[in-house]
Order: structure tokens, then sequence, then C-alpha cells
């Protein structure tokens, strides 16, 4: 079981660090988070988090608009040696998640290690004293033996360039980056993409909003949530019972990995889901044309495959329109699609999601030699395991290139790259190491192996999606069940690595 797999690796990975490295770590969100608690689960203090913002809690701080939530069911988005009992729902909600993150961070007294308002602008390894050099972007400079990312890949949001958005003369803004003083009570609004946030966010809008207007590109694949409040019994088992609470949250495990099945190309259970969908989407749209506009038109699990209990309710409202005619240009008024159309709006909403491929922009990343990140991961990020990258030493990436899934929880993925790296900084003490460094060999053997499993999924099928680059190489996602990257992670080899020795 899943609970089974992360105790054994932690186990593995408690090794004490008698002279403890200094520790940067980047973002204080899921990843970095998990990273300090870890930390101090082992005693293990000589670390700083810098953090930009003034909060923890990373995506589930930023992500604040209307009806936001987890895709995941609840019981598996908390850390497994930190699980949570008492959700409320069987999808627990933003308000809910980032309480369980400050928890986490009041918990483990992470906010003495957290420097907020620190953004760091450029790192860079310093091979003469064996240091990485940080600066923020308010020139703060500071040193660290260790540097690890947390910075995650949802975290910078893509806003298109689209003629005349400058002369708009309402409120405009990204979901990511929700205007609450706006009030969209008798509003005409124009919604800018239709995916995993916007279907989330456009039924209460849609309640209060006199119009709205939903631009969509490409149809998505959608199917029910089946969301619920947890019942009293429920919600008292699972807090004076934890062992009714660890099964439950296997048996999700277990669900949610069953879903792979769906990303194999030509599957028949992708082809069941499609079944299952436009049954769905047929049950909830009775307008044939309207239908006709909903119904994708690529593989199921090409794109991320969406879930949703109220969307196509929210659509057949009367005020909600959706459009497919490109937009053309936008005016003072509204939006003017490519057929000549007014669409008349006093808001826009952009839900055109984040720059996804573009890993840890804006930081700079000098590595050996003036080595660029940036250049090296010009044609698409790679990395050994997703948290190692050649020339870079000492750097340990989470949520790094091809670590994310489409069929189960990134908790899980933050934890197997956790215990990892915690094994590597046990190797960096115990041997009296000055570095670690992924040797360049194995990292493209790894990632030539990777793609090759990769072209054998539905990410391949030909759709555009957030998880490759414009190239078509896929950067974001893992290749696999969730629980073959967790025994690829589960102990490093240490023949993929040069080991430096201290100087003495």
């Amino acid at each position: 079981m899943k609970h089974t797999m992360l105790q054994r690796s932690e186990k593995s990975s408690k090794v004490p660090l008698n002279h403890q490295p200094t520790i940067a770590i980047l973002g204080a969100g899921a990843a970095g988070l998990c990273m300090g608690m870890r930390l101090k689960q082992l005693s293990i203090e000589s670390f700083t988090i810098y953090e930009k913002s003034d909060r923890v809690g990373g995506t589930w701080r930023e992500n604040t608009y209307p009806g936001a939530g987890c895709d995941v069911p609840s019981h598996l988005y908390s850390f497994s040696f930190e699980p949570k009992f008492d959700w409320s729902r069987v999808y627990s909600r933003q308000p809910e998640i980032q309480r369980y993150l400050e928890h986490c961070a009041q918990k483990y007294d992470l906010h003495r290690h957290v420097r907020f308002g620190f953004e760091v602008a450029n790192a860079s390894f310093d091979e003469a004293a064996g240091i990485w050099r940080l600066r923020t972007t308010s020139g703060e400079e500071f040193t660290a033996q260790v540097l690890i990312t947390g910075t995650g890949q949802l975290n910078r949001p893509h806003t298109p360039e689209i003629p005349g958005l400058e002369e708009f003369g309402g409120a405009q803004f990204h979901s990511a980056r929700w205007n609450h003083q706006h009030d969209l009570a008798g509003r005409n609004v124009a919604v800018i993409g239709n995916a995993a946030s916007a279907i989330q966010f456009i039924p209460p809008v849609a309640e209060v909003a006199k119009k709205v207007h939903v631009f969509q590109r490409h149809a998505n694949w959608i199917i029910p949530r089946n969301d619920r409040a947890y019942r009293t019994w429920e919600r008292f088992a699972f807090q004076y019972a934890p062992g009714y609470a660890r099964l439950m949250r296997a048996l999700i495990y277990w669900k949610c990995e069953s879903r792979f099945f769906v990303l194999f190309r030509k599957s028949w259970v992708a082809w069941y889901l499609k079944w299952c969908a436009t049954r769905y989407l047929e049950s909830h749209i009775q307008d044939p044309a309207l239908r006709k506009t909903l119904t994708p038109d690529f593989t199921p699990g090409c794109k991320r495959t969406l879930i949703s209990d109220d969307y196509y309710q929210a659509l057949a409202r009367p005020n909600v329109e959706v459009v497919t005619n490109g937009i053309a240009r936008i005016t003072r008024d509204g939006i003017i699609t490519n057929d000549g159309t007014l669409h008349a709006a006093d808001t826009l909403v952009f839900a055109t999601g984040f720059e996804a491929t573009r890993f840890l922009a804006p930081i700079e990343i000098t590595g050996r030699e003036g080595r660029q990140l940036a250049d090296v991961w010009k044609h698409g990020a790679e990395a050994y395991l997703g948290v190692a990258v050649s020339g870079f030493p000492n750097l340990f990436l989470l949520y790094g290139p091809n670590t994310n899934l489409g069929h189960n929880s990134i908790i899980f993925m933050i934890e197997c790259q956790v215990n990892y790296i915690l094994q590597c900084l046990s190797r960096l003490q115990s041997q009296r190491l000055a570095t670690l460094e992924v040797k360049p060999e194995v990292q493209d053997s790894y990632n030539r192996e990777l793609q090759r499993g990769l072209a054998k999924t539905a990410w391949y099928a030909g759709c555009s999606s957030w998880y490759k680059t414009k190239a078509g190489k896929v950067t974001n996602n893992w290749s696999g069940f969730a629980s073959q990257y967790w025994w690829r992670m589960r102990r490093p080899d240490p023949n993929a690595f040069h080991a430096a020795p201290e100087v003495t």
C-alpha cells in the first residue's frame, strides 16, 4: 500500500547529519514545506526557506477563485507522515487545504526558517568555494551548500497577448490572481479559457452575473466529480479510528493508480471513459448544437481529463453562452470575434493556465563553468528522476521535469522526491563530500528511456497541452504509474553521481 511504501523510504533516509550542510529551499508551497518538515523530523535545523509572498501555501495561497478545489480526493492530499483525518468533503476546497498547510508549518515550527518577501532572482554555483550564492530581487545575498527548488510547475500565470487588451475599459484579471474586490453581481463577464480552473469558477459566477461568455478553443472530456460532504459518522470514524482513515487512503491511492490505464495510447479503458463522458454530457446538455460544441475531437487523456458536478449545468443556463469563434481583438466594450460579432463585457477573466514548461523561470540558475540552466533547457527541461541536473552540483528539484501526474496525487510524488533528497544529503555528510552531481551519461540514458515510455501514452496523440513544449516534447509528466516512480526513487544509485570529497 502507498502508506507502506513511504514508511519504508523514510526509514532508509533517517541517517543523522552531525555536520549539517546549509540548505536553501525556494518556495513555501507544499513541496518546500514537505522538505522542511522532514528535515525537522531529522533534527536538521540548518535550512532556510525563501518565499516571495507573505504566507505559506504556494498554489493554494494564490488560487482563491470561487469554487477552487482539488481534483485529488481529500484523504490522498495530505502528507503520509502528517495525515489529516478530519476532511469535511470527499474533494477538499482551497480554504481547507490552505489551513492544512498552515497547520503543518505551525506544528513543525517552520515559520522561523522562512524568509517571507524574499524572491530569489538568481543562484550561481561558486566552484572554488563549493557553495551556491543566491541573490534576491531586492539585492540581498545569501549562500548555501545545497540548493533545493520547490517552486512547482503551476506558479506563473499565462495571459495571452491579444490585440486591444490595453484598451479594455472594465476590470480584468487572471483566475490565479482573483480580484475579490470586484463584485460580479449583475456584470457581463467574459471568460477566456475553459479548462481546470474555469470549470470550477464558472458555475458560481454564472449564478450572480448578468451574462457570461465562455470563450472556448477546445472542448474537454469531463466526468462527474461525485463530490459531497462527509457524513457525521464518517468524520467520526476517520478521526477516532485512524486505521479506517489509512485504509480509505490506501483504497483511494490504488483507485487513482488504476486510472493510468486510460493514458495508454489506444487503450480500451480510454474508449470506456469516452463513452462515460459522452453519456454524462448528453444527460445534462439537451441542445444538440451545444452538445456538439462541447464534444472534444481528441483521444481521452491527450489533454487533462476534467471532473465537475456542475459545469455542464452552468453552461445550460440561459445567461451563459459558449463562444467558439476565435478572438480577433478586444475593445473598450468587450471582445470581437473573427466573425465580427461584439460580445459585450465589463469584466475579463483569464483562465488561460500557466507557463508550465518554463521550469524555475524567471530565476536564473548558473552551474559549473557559467552554464545557464535556461540554455541547457532551451529544447525542453530534463532532469535525472526529476530531481538532479548534470552540471549543477548540489542542486535538487522538487516537482521538477516529468514528475507531474495525470492520474494520482502530486503529494505522493513530492514525498518520494523528498525522501530521495534526504538520502543524498545523508551521503554528503556520512562520506564527507563537498558535492554530488549526476553524471551526464546517466541523465541522458534516463531521459531517453523516459521519452520512449511517454511515446506510448495519450499525451503523444497529437493534441496540444500544457504537458509539452510547442515542439511537442513532453516535459511535465511522468511516464508510468506512481508506484513505478516510488520504486525508482526508494534509494539513490551511488554510481549515478560524481562525488567530490571535501577539501581538507
